[in-house]
């Protein structure tokens, strides 16, 4: 389910305070976020993770049409996938992977993953160091974690 637009404005909002490193979207869809963030921030190198094949397929159509070069899009399960050169993961997921996500954060030694920044769901075991509200019905959350090995 795509993220609302005050939603990808926040989390674009968030990512200012992340540095330069690679963004990495886990669950990239149809390419709303990614291909923002990746017009927006052209110095940072932008990665999508999608396993849906039309999403997928319509993100890459329009990276190329676009000509975002910054931007490479895997059509690939991110839980199997080499993140250790993420510096800030960004997501949309439902608490059951949210859980899958903070367990590989914790044991996979080799991760500069720094940040992460989740819409509307939070990262077990770890406090936000900042939670905006959204200006929407729900009044959802959009969550930035700083990581680090101890999970606090």
């Amino acid at each position: 389910m795509p993220s609302s637009n005050k939603a990808y404005l926040v989390m674009m909002q968030l990512t200012d305070e992340t540095g330069t490193g690679a963004i990495v979207d886990l669950g990239s869809g149809w390419g709303n976020f990614v291909l923002r963030i990746a017009k927006r921030c052209p110095q940072r190198k932008i990665v999508g993770y999608e396993l849906s094949f039309l999403p997928w397929l319509t993100s890459t159509c329009l990276k190329k049409l676009l000509g975002l070069k910054n931007l490479t899009l895997h059509r690939q399960d991110f839980y199997q996938a080499d993140l250790s050169s993420a510096s800030v993961l960004v997501c949309y997921l439902f608490p059951q992977a949210m859980e899958k996500i903070s367990h590989k954060l914790q044991v996979e030694e080799q991760s500069s993953v720094g940040f992460v920044i989740s819409n509307n769901f939070a990262l077990p075991s770890w406090q936000p160091c900042k939670t905006m509200q959204l200006n929407d019905f729900y009044k959802s959350p959009v969550y930035l974690y700083k990581i680090s090995k101890a999970g606090t």
